[in-house]
């Protein structure tokens, strides 16, 4: 493999630790509670990875850098970290921020296992330095999709933000349900407000809504209108990307934050390593831990199990990827070249549409799995 050429000259020298960068959003406009699980997850795997002796002796040490969900300040990020000598980046959960810490890493020569975003084009072309563990948009949204099918829904609403990655889940939608006999509607929120999109909803005789918008606005504001609105009684209301996982949802909005159907990525059942991993993260979060900190965990995993064999050496980091086979939280981890997919891909960690149990808002009950 061609490393390409960099202006950017590694000033670690001393050989005391293996660094790894970590691209985690903690402050906002980033979703700072995914970010603090990825955190944990990482922090987790490195102390354990070091625990048992560390990469070759020496210490495996987390450089992290907040990315705020700002793909300009994620890109600045790579560069720095890259100055500073780190053998390899991981993390990051927003996917705009993740396609733009990618494109930055490919120039650089610089591998990056990105855990937890989804965007299909992660890169514009295809890659040897970027691997991915979370699955691609597409997979998952086909079978959120196939869920709202199975469920009875073929009048769909999408209430969405303009971004590369909401564009992105309304094609796969439009793609997969509209030759299946379904429609989608699009509701675009730069016009409408909460309860003009009741009115949308009425008119176009939609028996489900997908909000494919921020967290926690405007997408609070529009669940409370809904559940407010008599007329609305019985549609769906739905968060393909995943805002109902974590515990904030619930705190803001009590039990009207059940029975709104996500994509999360976890097993029926963990591995006995994820079993130990989610005691581990629950003891250090302060409650169950989501996805996140297991593709967090399992990120760190990978590059502990790939930097062992090589000294940390970034080109031979790169072309490692193929010949992966570790045991994670979730399941085996081995990447593959996937059709229509730029980077190294893990296919496919396992796919889950849950919600949360009117009766127990904290328990979750799995409703369709891909």
């Amino acid at each position: 493999m061609n490393t390409p050429p960099s202006p950017l000259v590694a000033e670690r020298t001393d050989g005391s630790s293996v660094q790894i960068g970590a691209l985690v959003p903690l402050t906002q406009p980033g979703w700072v509670q995914a970010g603090q699980h990825l955190l944990a997850g990482l922090e987790l795997a490195v102390r354990e990875v070091n625990d048992a002796g560390g990469i070759a002796g020496r210490p495996l040490e987390l450089v992290v850098r907040d990315t705020a969900a700002d793909p300009q300040r994620a890109a600045e990020a790579v560069d720095e970290l890259a100055r500073l000598g780190v053998a390899a980046l991981v993390g990051e959960y927003h996917s705009v921020v993740a396609r733009a810490a990618a494109a930055r890493a490919d120039a650089l020569g610089l591998p990056f296992l990105c855990s937890s975003a989804v965007l299909d084009a992660l890169t514009e072309q295809p890659t040897e330095w970027v691997a991915r563990l979370a699955p691609a948009q597409s997979h998952g949204w086909r079978i959120y999709a196939d869920f709202l099918l199975g469920a009875g829904h073929s009048r769909i609403a999408v209430a969405a933000q303009p971004s590369v990655y909401w564009a992105a889940g309304a094609r796969i939608l439009r793609d997969y349900l509209v030759p299946r006999g379904g429609t989608v509607i699009e509701l675009d929120m730069r016009a409408l407000g909460p309860t003009a999109v009741c009115d949308e909803l009425v008119d176009n005789r939609a028996s489900a809504l997908l909000l494919l918008v921020g967290h926690p606005e405007p997408a609070v504001s529009i669940v409370k209108s809904v559940r407010r609105d008599q007329r609305l009684a019985e549609i769906m209301i739905g968060a393909p990307a995943g805002q109902p996982e974590f515990a904030e949802w619930a705190a803001l909005l009590g039990d009207d934050s059940a029975a709104i159907p996500f994509l999360r990525y976890l097993p029926e059942r963990l591995t006995p390593l994820g079993a130990r991993v989610e005691t581990a993260l629950r003891e250090r979060l302060g409650a169950a831990p989501s996805f996140v900190a297991f593709e967090g965990y399992d990120a760190v995993a990978v590059l502990a199990d790939v930097l062992r064999s090589h000294d940390a050496d970034r080109a031979c980091t790169a072309e490692s990827w193929p010949r992966v086979e570790v045991e994670g939280t979730r399941g085996q981890i081995r990447f593959s070249r996937t059709p229509g997919i730029s980077v190294w891909q893990w296919a496919w960690p396992p796919v889950q549409v849950v919600d949360r149990d009117p009766a127990e808002p904290d328990r979750f009950r799995v409703l369709h799995a891909g």
